[in-house]
């Protein structure tokens, strides 16, 4: 299975794809628990909302916070 919107484009936000993973994942948790808490319906899983916000460059690794919380 092929990833859309392609890997390099993502990355031309994201410098590399570790990075990638850990900015869409939290991102895609965010998503996910706003949706949960205002009862929305998500017509895509948030994993592809995140993706596709990185590929729009509403998102990169400036916007997170990446420190892992204790």
């Amino acid at each position: 299975m092929m990833l859309y919107p392609a890997m390099n484009k993502l990355t031309s936000y994201v410098p590399n794809r570790y990075m990638l993973v850990n900015v869409v994942a939290r991102r895609a948790r965010q998503i996910a628990e706003t949706a949960e808490e205002t009862g929305e319906h998500l017509d895509e899983k948030p994993v592809t909302l995140a993706i596709n916000e990185v590929a729009e460059g509403k998102l990169d690794a400036s916007h997170m916070d990446l420190t892992i919380e204790e």
